[in-house]
């Protein structure tokens, strides 16, 4: 079959070491639309940052956003979240007793489809660029709860566990009732169980009756895999984690050198 949605992780895949989406890349989603192959990004991003990269670079289409747990809709230059995946409450309550237990000093941040409330000790460890939010200005509490939304994510971090170990050691515990990924950020993040990128795609794409065997994903990273593994075609750009290069079927140019805009230039051409 042929080809008839990319879907691409953001930062390290699409976007380049500068966070920016290139003029190359913005210009062959565009065509690429025009082609009527449908482009959907897939990210750990909240609907705040995603929004502002669509408005930057023109995109139109659809975001797998929270690690999946969120389905955004670019088309009108609005980001209007239509799908949330929500986590139970005291799914995410045991969850974090469990890993502070686990993992005592663990830090916790609680994030909603728009809001995200950190421990204090928590946005004391954090950069803007970890979560494109100021720290001195993030909603702050010690409780895990939203009391006017659901939760979708619950982030994880330690200073002195490399996030990546901290990853590894809590999926190997096996905590119930959720889906812990890494995304190569400085923390470990848990979503509700069994949701992932590529459940956010599968929904999307059981709604345009499009076949997983249609559809070709690129990422560079652990939280990348579910959507790798679900879809017909794999890549992955020549600076991703090795999990990634791993699982890919083809590796595409480096993300500073536009791999998924090429590989969308190729299906444009291809298409006609």
């Amino acid at each position: 079959m042929s080809i008839r949605l990319l879907a691409t992780d953001l930062d390290g895949t699409l976007l380049t070491s500068r966070r920016t989406i290139s003029e190359r890349s913005a210009a062959a989603m565009a065509a690429a639309a025009t082609a009527g192959i449908r482009v959907v990004w897939a990210t750990a991003r909240a609907q705040h940052s995603v929004r502002n990269l669509a408005v930057d670079s023109g995109f139109r289409g659809y975001a797998v956003a929270a690690n999946g747990a969120v389905l955004i809709d670019l088309t009108d230059g609005e980001a209007t979240i239509f799908d949330v995946q929500a986590m139970a409450p005291d799914v995410a309550g045991t969850a974090i007793e469990q890993v502070r237990t686990l993992f005592p000093g663990t830090v916790f941040a609680v994030v909603g489809p728009t809001r995200f409330i950190a421990d204090p000790a928590y946005a004391a460890l954090c950069v803007y660029a970890d979560h494109h939010r100021d720290p001195l200005t993030m909603e702050m509490s010690d409780t895990a709860s939203l009391d006017d939304e659901p939760i979708v994510k619950v982030v994880a971090r330690q200073a002195y566990i490399p996030s990546v170990d901290l990853f590894r050691q809590v999926a190997q515990a096996g905590i119930p009732g959720v889906t812990p990924t890494h995304s190569g950020a400085p923390y470990v993040e848990m979503a509700a169980e069994g949701v992932s990128k590529a459940s956010g795609l599968a929904r999307l794409c059981d709604a345009w009756d499009i076949d997983p065997t249609e559809v070709a994903a690129c990422g560079d990273a652990i939280n990348d895999l579910p959507m790798l593994e679900w879809a017909g075609l794999a890549l992955c750009p020549a600076n991703g984690s090795p999990d990634a290069l791993a699982a890919a079927d083809h590796i595409l140019a480096t993300n500073d050198d536009d791999g998924v805009a090429r590989y969308l230039e190729v299906l444009v051409d291809a298409a006609g």
